[in-house]
């Protein structure tokens, strides 16, 4: 059986194996996962290497204070931005082993071209797979308004470029209106890409925006990281509102940048644009007045002209014209008048011939009625009662009602009327003719 060693033998037995096994220092590429800087000046780390969502390998390390301050500034000048967490970094490192604090590695120094150098392979990637979806101009296929009056701005509230920005829109000399809502959004570092995200799926519920302007202050190169985001970069390209950048950098273009319907340095010049699209929108607008003044004025004019033409010859042509009907006029009144006197004598001939019918008929109507009104006479004269009383005749009645429409019985009282004598007499009895009754 092998001799059991105590711990701190075997510790320092590893110890003196990687000293005398590994090579003095080793380039590293790694991912900080997380850096802290003590107060004395030290820093330390933690490396991680990754693939996708899953850490393949992970590492202590620090970073003296002596070789930190060197270190952070070379790569501050050269990036414009301090060595922090999610980077990659290529590292010069030392493994060293601890009795107690076990394995860890010595950072010497980090070389800031291999993460520019990086971030413009991922870049690179980003844009072509963009490309293969046909992303790329996808945005700048909408059309953007000549004067977008509701703007939609993602932007940090606390950012210069956001306020350079809107103090450009709200005291432009030309006093245009321009109506923005800010959606607050983190411009830089690790969340950023998906804070712009967030921010942008909200401006684009809101429904009511002609444009949509995402705007930061200036900033190093590899602050402008997460605008180089895939998933940020699809967003911006099938949003369906057209989207304007002015992200602050003068020397890298973003992915963002690309993919925008239109991409601006600065957010000034974003301010400066749109400005820029009223004014000129203005002065098509006056010069289209002043064209249509122009037209209108010339077009007046040839009318005036033409209406004096037209005057001239409906004046001329009504003059022909009641001339021919004055004629036309004259030569009716002589038909007329012709024709009348004709009609008249046809008229009083015809007046003539009636007279004499009606004169005729009437003589022998007249000769008729006076013969008819001769027998009628004679007719009354033989009907009157008093004729017939005159020749002994009498009228008999019963109760008012003439003798022979009752049935008269005996016991009645009979009233007899004659020329001048009215008889009362009551009946003894009747007889019907050939019949006998009492």
């Amino acid at each position: 059986m092998q001799d059991a060693l105590s711990l701190i033998v075997l510790n320092r037995l590893i110890r003196d194996t990687l000293d005398t096994q590994l090579e003095p220092s080793y380039w590293v590429i790694a991912e900080i996962g997380e850096l802290k800087v003590g107060h004395n000046g030290h820093a330390y780390l933690e490396l991680l290497e990754k693939q996708g969502n899953q850490t393949l390998a992970k590492i202590r390390a620090n970073i003296w204070s002596y070789s930190y301050r060197g270190i952070s500034s070379k790569f501050e000048q050269a990036t414009g931005q301090r060595l922090q967490a999610s980077m990659k970094i290529l590292a010069l490192v030392s493994v060293t082993f601890h009795e107690i604090y076990g394995i860890s590695l010595h950072i010497k120094d980090v070389d800031p071209n291999f993460t520019l150098g990086e971030r413009a392979k991922n870049r690179q990637v980003t844009i072509d797979r963009l490309q293969r979806e046909g992303l790329i101009d996808k945005n700048k296929q909408l059309i953007l308004p000549s004067v977008p009056q509701r703007i939609a701005v993602i932007s940090s509230p606390n950012a210069a470029g956001y306020e350079d920005f809107i103090n450009q829109l709200e005291n432009n000399p030309y006093g245009y209106q321009i109506h923005t809502t800010l959606f607050p959004a983190l411009m830089q570092g690790a969340e950023a890409a998906t804070s712009i995200r967030t921010a942008l799926q909200k401006a684009i519920l809101g429904k009511k925006f002609q444009a949509i302007v995402v705007v930061r202050g200036g900033g190093s190169s590899l602050d402008l990281e997460c605008f180089d985001e895939y998933e940020l970069a699809r967003d911006l390209a099938v949003c369906p509102i057209p989207v304007l950048t002015g992200i602050g950098h003068e020397r890298d273009e973003s992915v963002a940048d690309l993919v925008a319907h239109t991409k601006l340095k600065t957010p000034t010049a974003v301010a400066a644009f749109l400005l820029d699209g009223f004014l000129a929108f203005e002065e098509h607008i006056v010069m289209l007045h002043k064209r249509m003044e122009r037209s209108t004025m010339m077009q007046t004019q040839n009318n005036f002209k033409l209406i004096q033409q037209l005057g001239l010859y409906v004046k001329s042509l009504a003059r022909q014209e009641l001339k021919q009907e004055e004629k036309s006029i004259d030569q009716l009144h002589y038909q007329i008048k012709s024709w009348s006197l004709q009609e008249l004598k046809i008229q009083q001939l015809k007046v003539h011939e009636q007279s004499s019918l009606l004169s005729k008929t009437w003589g022998q109507l007249i000769e008729r009625e006076q013969k008819s009104l001769t027998q009628l006479q004679r007719d009354i004269i033989r009907l009157d009662p008093e004729e017939h009383f005159k020749r002994g005749y009498t009228r008999s009645e019963i109760n008012g009602v003439p003798l022979h429409t009752t049935q008269p019985r005996a016991g009645d009282q009979l009233t007899t009327y004659g020329i001048k004598q009215k008889i009362e007499s009551i009946i003894k009895s009747t007889t019907d003719y050939g019949n006998s009754k009492s």
